[in-house]
């Protein structure tokens, strides 16, 4: 989808070269993907604290059944 957007260019110059991307575009999308991984993961974080742990469960071996 064709998007017109107003970025900063030495953001983008600097994230480029960071990235390691070819191409500006590349480089957008894969900070799209970071930003979206990074809001989930702080939803994640809430959850600390509110789910109960069984301490008898034993992960070893559940890890072995498959």
């Amino acid at each position: 989808m064709p998007t017109n957007l107003a970025i900063d260019e030495k953001l983008l110059n600097l994230a480029l070269r960071l990235s390691g991307k070819k191409t500006k575009k590349d480089t957008v999308n894969e900070a799209l993907r970071e930003y979206i991984q990074r809001r989930k993961q702080k939803d994640i974080l809430k959850l600390f604290g509110k789910i109960e742990i069984d301490a008898s469960h034993n992960y070893k071996k559940e890890r072995e059944r498959r």
